[in-house]
């Protein structure tokens, strides 16, 4: 397994796109709003190896009580070095340390990832995870 770094930043727009369409996401936000949503960040985290950005994940919420994971990408080329869990646990760890208390973490996760999360002490029990998409304003 090869060597990353994790370092405390939101993932630029050029990285977050490129991430997403390394994993075939590329229609998951407005391209539009990228910046902004990305600005909006509560926190993120980044894997770099060799210099390149390969893994992200972010905090949404309100900075306070709520606090939700998004964005958590990693390049192909690295699935299966432990970086979704490593971004995800570096976010959680500053929320754990930093929010008023209790703090509500919640993330949604494709069946495949549910190991990662669970690993890390998140669950479904007790919840119902439910979304609506709005569709775009003409």
């Amino acid at each position: 397994m090869a060597t990353f770094e994790i370092i405390d930043r939101v993932a630029t727009a050029e990285e977050h796109r490129a991430l997403r369409d390394s994993v075939g996401w590329s229609d998951h936000i407005d391209e539009s709003v990228l910046e902004a949503s990305l600005r909006a960040s509560v926190r993120g985290a980044v894997a770099v190896r060799d210099g390149e950005v390969v893994g992200m994940a972010r905090l949404v919420g309100d900075g306070v009580h709520y606090y939700y994971v998004q964005d958590v990408v990693v390049h192909p080329d690295h699935e299966g070095d432990g970086i979704a869990s490593e971004l995800t646990a570096r976010l959680v760890t500053w929320v754990a340390a930093t929010a008023t208390r209790p703090a509500f973490v919640g993330l949604f996760a494709s069946s495949d990832a549910e190991g990662v999360y669970e690993s890390l002490g998140f669950t479904t029990e007790g919840a119902t995870g439910m979304h609506v998409l709005l569709p775009a304003r003409d």
